[in-house]
C-alpha cells in the first residue's frame, strides 16, 4: 500500500489559489506605501503575476494537450526570468521589490494549492 502522500487525487481548482496570490499582491501595496519602497517594484510584480495567470488561462482554454501546457510553463518561467534580469540590470531595488512581492504571492498560491490537493480524498 503506497503512502497517503503518494496516492493520486483529483486536480484542484486553480481560481481560488490564484485569487489568494493576487490578494497578497494587493495587500503588499500599503506596505510599499508606508515603508517607502519602490512602487515600480510592486507594479512590476503585480503585472507579472497577472500576465502569468492570463497565459495560464489562455493555455487552459486553448485545448492544447500536455505538450502545449509544458511548453507554456517553460515559456512563462523563461519570460519571467528575462523580465526580472532586465529589471535587475536597470534598477536593483525595483527588481528586489518585484521578486519579493512575486515570491510572496506565488508562495501563497502554491501553499493553498497544495492544501487543497492533499485535502481531497485519494482516487481509488
Amino acid at each position: 500500500m503506497p503512502s497517503a502522500l503518494l496516492q493520486p487525487r483529483a486536480e484542484p481548482g486553480h481560481v481560488l489559489p490564484a485569487l489568494a496570490g493576487g490578494a497578497v499582491c494587493l495587500l503588499a501595496l500599503p506596505l510599499f506605501l508606508v515603508a517607502g519602497w519602490p512602487l515600480k517594484g510592486w507594479a512590476l510584480a503585480a503585472v507579472l503575476y497577472g500576465v502569468v495567470h492570463a497565459l495560464d488561462y489562455v493555455l487552459a482554454r486553448s485545448g492544447a494537450g500536455n505538450g502545449g501546457r509544458v511548453f507554456g510553463v517553460f515559456f512563462k518561467s523563461i519570460g519571467l526570468l528575462v523580465v526580472l534580469i532586465v529589471a535587475a540590470a536597470s534598477d536593483k531595488d525595483v527588481a528586489i521589490a518585484a521578486v519579493l512581492t512575486y515570491a510572496a504571492a506565488y508562495t501563497c498560491e502554491l501553499g493553498l494549492s497544495l492544501a487543497t490537493y492533499y485535502g481531497k480524498e485519494p482516487i481509488r
